[in-house]
């Protein structure tokens, strides 16, 4: 996989860095997916549970961000068809 160089501001340590690759990341859950992700047939059993969780998390919250994201849309959909009926 391509990824972008990330690099650490000089004075900075990263959080956590990737055992495999080196990889510097700011929290220990991007570790996980990126361990899940780069290196799954290479990691051990803990490391890939921890990447199953990981990822069930993020699609919990990526549905939580879509239904919002909808409901939003909608309140501006009637708000505006709401508004043209009463102004036009």
């Amino acid at each position: 996989m391509d990824y972008i160089r990330t690099e650490v501001p000089p004075k900075q340590a990263p959080a956590t860095s990737c055992d495999y690759c080196g990889r510097p990341f700011a929290a220990q859950n991007r570790l996980n997916l990126h361990k899940g992700l780069a290196h799954y047939g290479v990691i051990s059993a803990s490391e890939k549970e921890a990447f199953k969780s990981e990822l069930a998390d993020e699609a919990t919250e990526l549905r939580t961000f879509r239904l919002k994201a909808l409901g939003m849309l909608v309140i501006l959909y009637f708000g505006l068809l709401l508004m043209y009926a009463i102004f036009a």
